[in-house]
């Protein structure tokens, strides 16, 4: 008689299990595993390399920095950038890089 009531119990969990994985195939992994292909991208970043922020800036690495990038925006303006605020890098024809 023990042995049903688990039986039971375990296929009532049985279609919370089987939810909470397709969850996370579909949702949680993807995202994880974009998340990292964009922080790999930016720890590859290096001097002269174009970029696109998440503003929509076209701008040219000068100096990589721990937290930050100085960037060039055109010939006389070069300020600093937060990593967080890379949104992808772009070939010379500004396309954006697989």
């Amino acid at each position: 008689m023990q042995g049903t009531g688990m039986q039971e119990t375990l296929m009532s969990l049985l279609p919370i299990v089987f939810f909470i994985a397709i969850f996370y195939l579909l949702l949680i992994r993807p995202a994880n595993v974009k998340r990292k292909k964009h922080q790999e991208m930016i720890n590859a970043l290096q001097k002269g390399d174009k970029i696109i922020t998440t503003g929509g800036l076209i701008c040219e690495i000068v100096k990589p920095e721990e937290n930050f990038f100085s960037v060039r925006l055109n010939d006389d303006t070069v300020v600093k950038l937060s990593k967080e605020f890379i949104a992808y890098k772009v070939n010379a024809d500004l396309t954006p890089a697989s």
